[in-house]
């Protein structure tokens, strides 16, 4: 059965409407002054489901969810499964989009193989939005989607909406909120606990199976105030630095690959069929 988005804790119509703000909000060559203007006129229901993602994303409620869900005892799913589990994710109440989850996946994933990029680059373009299954388990959408960030430390200026901070229980705690708040400098992003969502999840179903490179891809694609605006690089080791340049890459091809033809599945299928069983079991735990 289908499951409709936006109606519990839903301030997003769909996933769709979050999708075209990151592609407003960080088109290629917007001044900072522009990205201001750009929040300042969102949707109503994004600056909503920003109110509500920076209330809520504390520290402990991080740390509860990563309990939860990292130990990976959702069940076993194929790739194919967990990606035909994702297309029970839609929006009954948007009748401008008849693209399923899957095909918007192999949008992405088809667009970097059309560049001639590695065979686990395209595989991450397949992947990288599986982790919103967490919807599908009772999770609310400012829970699994949105910019990311790390908590346990002052807030960065150059996360969207940075005002609505003010509303989250950390915010109030002034061992939380200095540059290095409960950890060391130049840690390094491993010891860091971002704000939860399907970025982190993701991360942790494929830490067995994927190169690093990648690994980086699926866990910081979303923490656009770090790769975009240089923030919190006093965490990061130097290594980090160096992996943020594939993020980076990714990104392109996350924000701007959405077209209007629909890849044909059947065509496709023998392709992915052959990647899934080049890097992963015939399932894996979720």
């Amino acid at each position: 059965m289908a499951v409709a988005m936006g109606v519990t804790n839903a301030p997003l119509k769909d996933m769709d409407e979050w999708d075209d703000f990151l592609t407003g909000r960080y088109k290629e060559g917007k001044s900072e002054a522009e990205f201001r203007q750009y929040d300042a006129e969102a949707n109503p229901g994004v600056a909503e489901f920003y109110r509500l993602n920076h209330e809520h994303q504390t520290l402990d409620y991080v740390l509860a969810k990563e309990k939860q869900y990292f130990g990976l005892d959702k069940g076993q799913k194929s790739i194919w499964e967990a990606a035909e589990f994702l297309n029970t994710l839609v929006d009954d109440s948007d009748p401008d989009t008849d693209l399923t989850q899957i095909e918007h996946l192999l949008q992405t994933s088809e667009a970097i193989r059309k560049d001639g990029h590695p065979r686990w680059f395209v595989l991450t373009g397949f992947i990288h939005d599986l982790g919103k299954v967490l919807c599908l388990w009772g999770e609310p959408q400012w829970g699994v989607v949105g910019d990311t960030f790390p908590v346990g430390c002052a807030y960065s200026k150059d996360i969207v909406f940075p005002e609505y901070f003010k509303a989250n229980p950390d915010y109030c705690k002034p061992e939380l909120q200095t540059k290095y708040g409960i950890y060391a400098p130049n840690c390094g992003l491993d010891k860091v606990h971002m704000s939860f969502g399907h970025d982190g999840y993701i991360g942790e179903v494929m830490k067995n199976y994927m190169p690093e490179e990648s690994l980086y891809m699926l866990r910081y694609h979303s923490f656009y105030s770090a790769h975009r605006h240089g923030a919190y690089r006093h965490l990061m080791s130097d290594h980090d630095v160096k992996m943020l340049d594939w993020v980076n890459k990714f990104n392109v091809y996350d924000l701007y690959s959405k077209g209007h033809t629909k890849p044909n599945l059947a065509e496709l299928k023998p392709y992915y069929d052959d990647l899934f069983a080049e890097f992963f079991p015939a399932k894996i735990a979720w």
